[in-house]
């Protein structure tokens, strides 16, 4: 059972991020500011929902939430300041885009730097404990789902639409019989993940 929030009576945007361990397209992160008593019964760790019901999901939160954002950051950016710090540095642009400021965040996972004041909580398995947690990773989940169908329309033999840049095997003979393409995130070699 979800919990609805971490402070009562506090506006509480909940954080997360999407696509952090692929090989290829930018890290996506969203953040939604729910309202209170909000009815969303399909709603979970993103992880744990089939794509039909995540995209459900997404137009419900994004009718429902009284303020929601979706940022990334790009492979290019990744190479320059790795991963992790991207990750971060996606959930605060998309803090920073909410059209309402909320009084605390909800962070998933264990890591987060102090930006613009905000007071936040870090909370592993975030995204399947609190509600607006569960709905930042259906947003970022989706957005970022979306945007890798599209880039498989322009790279038909990757099979971006597939595996959505995660390392899978028919991932890998991809880039093993055509080459990294411009999309790839080039400091994620393959032998470091030992999927040669």
């Amino acid at each position: 059972m979800l919990k609805s929030y971490f402070h009562k009576n506090v506006l509480e945007a909940g954080c997360d991020e999407a696509g952090r361990g692929c090989l290829a397209g930018p890290v996506y992160a969203a953040a939604v500011i729910l309202p209170s008593g909000v009815r969303l019964p399909l709603l979970d760790d993103s992880k744990k929902l089939s794509s039909d019901t995540r995209n459900i999901l997404r137009q419900q939160i994004e009718k429902k939430a009284l303020a929601w954002a979706v940022a990334s950051c790009s492979e290019r950016e990744i190479e320059k300041y790795n991963i992790l710090n991207c990750s971060i540095l996606a959930m605060q642009r998309a803090v920073q885009q909410l059209s309402t400021r909320p009084e605390h965040l909800l962070i998933d996972g264990n890591r987060f730097k102090p930006f613009d004041f905000y007071s936040y909580t870090t909370i592993i398995k975030g995204d399947a404990k609190y509600k607006s947690v569960a709905a930042a990773s259906i947003l970022a989940k989706t957005h970022r789902d979306e945007y890798m169908i599209n880039l498989s329309e322009k790279y038909p033999e990757f099979g971006f639409e597939r595996h959505k840049g995660y390392g899978t095997q028919k991932h890998v003979e991809a880039i093993q019989k055509w080459g990294y393409l411009d999309c790839h995130r080039k400091t994620f070699q393959l032998k470091k993940l030992n999927l040669r």
